[in-house]
């Protein structure tokens, strides 16, 4: 018999982290039987969602990615250890404004190398919300990597001084024997139209010219690894193939290319981010005997369609044939386009409260208020 109500909702960002809309959708509804179980896609807030639902959280003093000293976190269940970009070298962690040329990933690899000395065997790499474009040339330096130029002096940290590397020396690089795993939405290779820099070099601050500076690091990046490490491989742009090993495989071009890194030098899988860390929760488990699935996200809208949490949610959901509706701030998406990715319903908070400053200052509340009013009534 069917009869309790699993809660799974990603954050809403700028308001709310996934375990406080759980619980403040979970207030709303009273008293009624819920599992909750915060979700995430592997950006910003994987985990605070882990660590929700019995991944104990691990706090390191790490390198910021401007370089100053941050406390980071990272979750860790048995053997398995989530690294989350965004906590250790993401936009947030900025101290001023942006910096598209000296940001690194130093602190992401940081935080592997203490999971990894911890005993993980296993590092799911949460990939998102990153403030750098390095390639993640500085994940690899924490691991012992050395990025030099043709005199042979190590490179400055950040994306802005690739375009002077002439060797990547491995000598004493240790990822140890771990498997790595990526967990990411992001389709897009290192280079071209499509890659890193261009796509996403713009939305952590670089101009029309440092696009073309980090483009052309990234490249030279690509090249190296092929020629002095065997990458092998291929990337198409503009109708020509050229050998640029793992630099043309998807997902290469995450977090400013810290897939690429992921895929060059730890040997990770790239696995869809919803998907893999649903399994990670045991979501399959918590599903049985539900009679209904409540997700949802900050801001439901196209891209929501094309594999969030919500439609991650909602596509396991229907395996078990047990309904999903959503919760969101607001709403971009036509009814028909929400069942189509197998929502029945969705609910914003400008439904019952027109002002979207309002919406974000008070999201918790109005959460709660929504629930009660609206969704309580199809449970």
């Amino acid at each position: 018999m069917r009869d309790h109500i699993v809660i799974a909702p990603d954050k809403f960002k700028g308001s709310l982290t996934a375990p406080e809309v759980a619980h403040h959708v979970a207030a709303g509804l009273g008293d009624v039987p819920v599992v909750l179980l915060p979700v995430a896609d592997g950006g910003d807030g994987t985990v605070d969602a882990v660590a929700a639902c019995g991944f104990t959280r691990v706090e390191v003093e790490v390198t910021g990615p401007t370089g100053q000293p941050i406390r980071a976190s990272y979750a860790v269940r048995d053997d398995t250890a989530v690294v989350e970009m965004a906590e250790a070298s993401g936009l947030r962690r900025l101290p001023g404004g942006l910096e598209p040329l000296t940001a690194s990933s130093y602190g992401t690899g940081e935080l592997i190398a203490h999971a990894l000395a911890q005993g993980a065997t296993r590092i799911v790499l949460g990939l998102g919300g990153s403030a750098c474009t390095d390639g993640g040339t500085g994940l690899a330096r924490a691991l012992g990597a050395r990025f030099l130029d043709d005199e042979g002096a190590e490179l400055p940290l950040g994306g802005g001084s690739l375009k002077d590397l002439a060797k990547i020396d491995l000598s004493g690089f240790d990822a140890g024997s771990a498997d790595y795993v990526v967990a990411s939405d992001v389709d897009n290779p290192l280079l071209g139209p499509h890659g890193a820099a261009t796509v996403y070099g713009p939305q952590k601050g670089a101009s029309p010219d440092q696009v073309k500076l980090l483009e052309a690091g990234l490249s030279r990046l690509a090249a190296v690894a092929v020629h002095t490490h065997g990458l092998t491989g291929s990337i198409e742009h503009d109708g020509i193939v050229r050998a640029m090993g793992v630099a043309g495989q998807p997902g290469a071009g995450a977090a400013g290319g810290v897939g690429f890194a992921a895929l060059a030098f730890l040997k990770a899988s790239i696995r869809p981010g919803i998907a893999y860390l649903l399994g990670l929760l045991d979501f399959e488990t918590h599903i049985e005997g539900a009679r209904l699935v409540i997700t949802g996200e900050g801001s439901l809208d196209e891209q929501s369609l094309r594999g969030k949490a919500p439609v991650g949610v909602a596509n396991a959901a229907m395996r078990h044939g047990v309904p999903v509706i959503a919760v969101c701030g607001r709403r971009e998406v036509s009814d028909d386009d929400l069942r189509k990715a197998g929502i029945e319903a969705a609910y914003a908070l400008t439904d019952i409260e027109p002002d979207p400053a309002r919406c974000m200052a008070e999201a918790g509340p109005l959460l709660e208020r929504l629930v009660a009013s609206v969704v309580k009534e199809r449970v």
